[in-house]
């Protein structure tokens, strides 16, 4: 296979300049100038920009267990149609991925069926060190550790556990944030107050900006005390932002920190418009939270942008608080949604590829994916910055059928994504189905 993109505007390690680009197989054989190749297929680009695929670091896939929602096929092509061609898939399945077997056949499985590429989280339990220490890290994303319950209730609440698991592993450790004793005593306040008709908009009063500080900068704590390095998962308020510093640079940061999409673009005012649609763990919070969130991501207190794509069929969101499950699809339009805050002059799209491409691969240590350099692995997004699209649920592939950000229009489009080499995304079809691979990590042994 030999593809050609002409005249691209190439977004890279800071900077944007306009190229050509050369595929073969599934490397990137040559960028910048003016290629000619009488074998390749072109693709003019006309001036669209191109980007490194995103590397999603926190996905919730479903498979196996809940596949009534979503499985790795139908949700790395919906990624793949985002823009994002790699991910990390979380643990919280049924069953939970808390042993090296299970942890084996969800590889088993992706190799199978996954159209972008995988890695995959070991989880932790209260009594799964042995199994933890088993994991070659040199094989996995990393481990992934709740201290707040969240769909699937891995919650890990044991001190001593937690201490021995951080002292002990040599997996870099994700941590999902949120005190669990406070937020049973705010729902059961709630429920003295409003039986089971809770309103949604409580929902960030009940799992509440105190919860997730006490959770994180305890975390924190332990990690700086053990030596461990930690990664603090889809952070949601302003006051957990003066525990990250910006002094040093990714690759020597021993403690990062990670935002998603839709802590950066709900606040609690659309609680009355989208209801449960919006509930996630942590809880979509202030909009004055939100402009925190932004500025720590400008100034490098956060240091990766992420999804927690975590989908549930539109039956489950519509039942009552208490019920209806936290989560839900984003990875078709986490990319669209963040250049559109590029046309609001919120972010840059170098800042972009930084924290959605490059600091990935750098924080996770991934093998050739990431940058847009001769010899790796051609994970490539074209995007169109002027052809606006509205969403609604005859364009979506998620495989519950819904999104959060239905009736929005969105100015940019994702025009094509290439996966390994592979031409998977093209204007609204998938012409080629893309095979993902298992990540390979450029770490010692």
């Amino acid at each position: 296979m030999k593809y050609l993109i002409k005249d691209a505007r190439l977004i890279n390690e800071g900077q944007i300049q306009t190229g050509d680009l050369l595929i073969r197989n599934d490397r990137i054989e040559q960028v910048g100038g003016d290629i000619t190749n009488a074998e390749a297929t072109v693709i003019d680009a006309n001036g669209k920009y191109l980007l490194p695929g995103l590397i999603d670091d926190q996905v919730h896939f479903r498979e196996p267990g809940l596949t009534h929602k979503a499985t790795i096929e139908t949700e790395s092509r919906a990624a793949v149609a985002g823009g994002i061609t790699t991910f990390t898939e979380m643990p919280n399945t049924v069953p939970q991925t808390i042993t090296v077997e299970k942890l084996e056949e969800k590889f088993a499985l992706a190799s199978r069926t996954s159209w972008g590429n995988y890695s995959f989280m070991m989880g932790a339990t209260n009594d799964n060190l042995e199994e933890i220490l088993k994991v070659d890290h040199l094989q996995v994303a990393g481990l992934k550790i709740f201290l707040g319950a969240s769909t699937g209730n891995m919650l890990v609440d044991d001190p001593a556990v937690l201490e021995e698991i951080f002292s002990k592993t040599n997996l870099r450790i994700s941590v999902h944030c949120e005190d669990e004793p406070t937020i049973r005593r705010n729902i059961q306040q709630y429920m003295e107050r409003y039986g089971e008709e809770i309103p949604m908009h409580c929902h960030p009063e009940i799992r509440s900006a105190e919860a997730c500080y006490r959770s994180s900068s305890q975390a924190i704590e332990l990690a700086r005390k053990t030596g461990a390095r930690l990664h603090v998962f889809h952070l949601s308020t302003g006051g957990e932002m003066n525990l990250f510093d910006n002094s040093l640079p990714l690759h020597k940061k021993q403690i990062t920190a990670e935002v998603c999409t839709h802590h950066l673009w709900f606040s609690d005012e659309d609680y009355t418009e989208k209801g449960s649609l919006i509930k996630w763990n942590p809880a979509v919070k202030t909009a004055a939270d939100r402009d925190a969130l932004w500025q720590a991501l400008l100034d490098d207190r956060i240091d990766v942008l992420a999804t927690d794509h975590a989908p549930h069929t539109l039956k489950e969101k519509q039942q009552l608080y208490t019920k209806a499950p936290s989560g839900g699809p984003l990875v078709q339009h986490a990319l669209v949604a963040l250049l559109e805050c590029y046309h609001r002059g919120q972010i840059s799209l170098e800042k972009i590829a930084e924290k959605a491409c490059h600091n990935p691969a750098i924080l996770f240590e991934i093998a050739e994916r990431g940058f847009i350099r001769e010899g790796y692995k051609a994970d490539l997004v074209l995007v169109d910055l002027d052809d606006p699209w509205t969403v609604d649920r005859s364009n979506l592939f998620y495989k519950c059928g819904w999104s959060p950000f239905e009736g929005t229009t969105f100015r940019s489009k994702v025009t094509h994504t290439f996966v390994n080499g592979v031409l998977a995304y093209e204007q609204g079809r998938f012409p080629n189905h893309s095979r993902g691979e298992r990540l390979t990590f450029n770490r010692l042994s």
